[in-house]
């Protein structure tokens, strides 16, 4: 039987790298990937400055990982994507949560309707795996059994403050509050849900990135069957890991 990965999406500025490099492993590999939205109305859209290069054709995706993502929007499970709130989450074998940080996505990390849907995959004890922003959905999840964040036991990592700091310094002049998308730092916000601040990793300093044929520059943290994932530059890395995780 094909085995199913849950994708989760808000309706626009989801990034392009770390939906369209996942998506694009799980489907060499055979996984049925299905796309939820808040409603399942239409299709999603990513941030279309990361196409256009952000600015003077710089910061967006790469060639490779544009070119998967107009792969994906041939699609026929991202043209048609379920619900959230209509998903069984143990109908599926693993979830993926991407990031993105243009105001679009703030529709996907601040969803109650989510947070429960994936509190309860994640009470399934199946693979998760998690990408910058994408953190935070789980940061802000919480389990019933303990009050207390999903994450709150884990190792992990997400965006680190230096990243996202350096993003928004370097581009505040023209585009204001874009990389910003809450007054609160990603990394600060996930380190408050864990336990203790030792289990945040922030990985290597330097902003290069992975690539489809090496992953040395990639960096991921692995807790069972948690696996996490700073930035884009990660994205090779992480998709080629979490299809790993999932055996």
């Amino acid at each position: 039987m094909t085995r199913r990965v849950l994708l989760p999406v808000p309706d626009r500025d989801f990034d392009v790298t770390e939906v369209a490099v996942p998506w694009h492993y799980l489907k060499e590999r055979g996984y049925d990937v299905v796309v939820a939205t808040e409603t399942g109305a239409t299709a999603p859209a990513t941030d279309p400055r990361l196409l256009d290069g952000v600015i003077f054709g710089r910061l967006g995706a790469a060639d490779g990982p544009k070119a998967l993502y107009r792969r994906l929007e041939e699609d026929q499970a991202f043209n048609h994507p379920v619900a959230w709130g209509d998903v069984d989450p143990t109908s599926f074998d693993a979830l993926l949560l991407p990031g993105g940080h243009a105001p679009g996505m703030r529709q996907y990390l601040g969803s109650k309707t989510l947070q429960d849907q994936v509190g309860a995959f994640w009470r399934l004890d199946r693979p998760v795996g998690a990408i910058c922003h994408g953190v935070l959905v789980l940061a802000r999840t919480t389990d019933p059994r303990t009050g207390r964040s999903v994450l709150a036991d884990r190792r992990t990592t997400s965006l680190t403050k230096s990243m996202e700091r350096s993003a928004f310094l370097a581009t505040a002049w023209r585009l204001g509050r874009y990389y910003r998308t809450y007054p609160a730092y990603v990394e600060d916000e996930v380190v408050a849900a864990l336990d203790a601040p030792w289990q945040f990793a922030r990985g290597p300093r330097g902003l290069r990135r992975d690539d489809a044929d090496s992953d040395t520059t990639g960096f991921t943290v692995t807790d069972g069957n948690y696996i996490s994932a700073r930035w884009p530059g990660d994205a090779y890395t992480f998709a080629r890991r979490f299809c790993e995780l999932l055996g």
